[in-house]
């Protein structure tokens, strides 16, 4: 205990110190990759050493190259930082060690997971019979979502995928919208369906799917369908018109998938829940509590209907494991896993519904304030509708885009990351974090016009 004991303690305190510097230090890593490596490697020592020392040794040898992503003025990717209630519950998490697959091996914290679920269903909208799966993020929520997709589209058809395999199946349509997340494309690759065998839509200026051509693109063939839908397009955050396309989709016996990382937490808030009007129509629902709820790491959704479309593609066998009706592992593709879904129910407890209205909110004003700010620098155009909490900007050509965008990296008062739109180079800010103030949003307009100017 006592080896635990101090090295727990001096994480504890190591971590504290970090926490505290974010408002001063640079938002972005000072040491590359080589130099980390040079930090951390060399040959594995014959004799280990003292639990706390090593704790000590990681902090202070990571400091260059730690990102300042719990800190206000991180806008480079939809990446929230971690909100007080859910970085204290992760701790407990990793001390606790549940291996949280069984409701009868671990019941207290799959007991969190199902009410944090719930409250999730309750809190977008959506059915409250559902499934709610906790797996990495938003990538393998949408790749447990389209799998119980693509098993629930053949065997309604006859194909009983489990036991036929995919070799002579029936082919399964996947349409999916010109602007749709790469993760989807990545999702579709893990499941067997090549880039050539997947149909894109069209979609409109802000990456909205039209609708016009998802119907004409639905009416030219028949066969197994999958239509793929976005809540929060992640360069410009527009929704897709689900109370319209979801109809299309479904008149065409669709299943209809929305990737909603972090888009589909605007159905918990009033004055943005219109984006996601018509939305509990669909059939499965990807959603990543890191982003916009602001919890660690690992603890996506993956949302499904029917919860027998879910066991059917996933419940496993096995004469030592422990069933008990609907448990974890019957959801999703893992078994053994940590238990992510209790910094979720810590966060939602800790900002109750509206605590979690005013994050929501607080968010889009930022991202409606970074866009003004911006706009009043002559030479930069934001270039998308600010309806939800990205804002995608530029100057006059692309050479100039990018130089600013390794100078506002370089300067380091903010971090913003690069992308491309229709053809032109871009840079982004995601409002993500419950940490940003508006004052960090007047230093990193602030910094931006000063190196625009300069």
């Amino acid at each position: 205990m006592d080896a635990r004991e101090s090295a727990l303690d001096t994480a504890h305190r190591r971590a504290t110190e970090f926490l505290t510097t974010l408002d001063d230090r640079p938002v972005w890593p000072r040491a590359g990759l080589d130099e980390m490596l040079a930090a951390f490697g060399g040959p594995l020592g014959e004799h280990g050493i003292d639990p706390a020392a090593v704790v000590d040794e990681i902090a202070s040898k990571a400091e260059p190259g730690l990102v300042a992503i719990p800190g206000g003025r991180f806008f480079g990717f939809v990446i929230g930082g971690t909100h007080p209630a859910a970085l204290a519950a992760d701790w407990l998490v990793s001390a606790w060690d549940q291996n949280s697959g069984s409701s009868t091996l671990t019941p207290a914290t799959v007991a969190m997971e199902r009410v944090a679920g719930q409250w999730m269903l309750d809190l977008f909208g959506l059915p409250e019979s559902a499934s709610v799966g906790f797996v990495t993020g938003g990538q393998l929520a949408n790749f447990t979502c389209l799998a119980t997709a693509r098993n629930a589209v053949l065997g309604k058809v006859g194909w009983d995928l489990a036991e036929r395999g995919l070799r002579s199946a029936p082919r399964v349509r996947f349409v999916v919208g010109a602007d749709r997340h790469g993760s989807i494309d990545r999702a579709s690759r893990f499941l067997g369906i090549g880039r050539a065998e997947v149909t894109v839509v069209e979609s409109d200026d802000q990456g909205r799917m039209r609708a016009g051509a998802l119907e004409r693109t639905l009416a030219a063939e028949q066969g197994p369908l999958i239509v793929c839908l976005q809540a929060g397009e992640v360069h410009t955050g527009a929704f897709d018109d689900f109370e319209t396309l979801i109809p299309i989709a479904q008149r065409h016996d669709a299943w209809v998938h929305v990737d909603g990382a972090f888009g589909l937490w605007a159905a918990a808030s009033e004055s943005l829940r219109s984006l996601t009007k018509g939305i509990e129509r669909a059939d499965s629902w990807a959603t990543d509590a890191h982003k916009t709820l602001n919890v660690p790491y690992d603890c996506g959704m993956a949302i499904v209907r029917d919860p027998s479309d879910s066991i059917a593609a996933f419940r496993t066998g096995g004469d030592y494991l422990i069933y008990s009706g609907l448990d974890p592992w019957d959801v999703t593709p893992e078994l053994s896993r940590r238990a992510r879904g209790v910094p979720a129910w810590a966060a939602m407890r800790s900002l109750g519904r509206a605590g979690i209205t005013r994050l929501l909110d607080g968010l889009h004003a930022n991202a409606v304030a970074m866009a003004a700010g911006l706009s009043a620098i002559g030479a930069v155009e934001v270039l998308n509708d600010v309806d939800y909490t990205q804002v995608m900007f530029c100057l006059d050509s692309d050479d100039a885009t990018r130089a600013l965008g390794e100078a506002i990296l370089l300067d380091g008062t903010a971090a913003v990351t690069g992308a491309e739109w229709r053809g032109r180079a871009t840079l982004r800010c995601s409002m993500s974090s419950w940490a940003t103030t508006r004052a960090d949003i007047d230093r990193t307009v602030a910094a931006i016009r000063r190196l625009v100017e300069h």
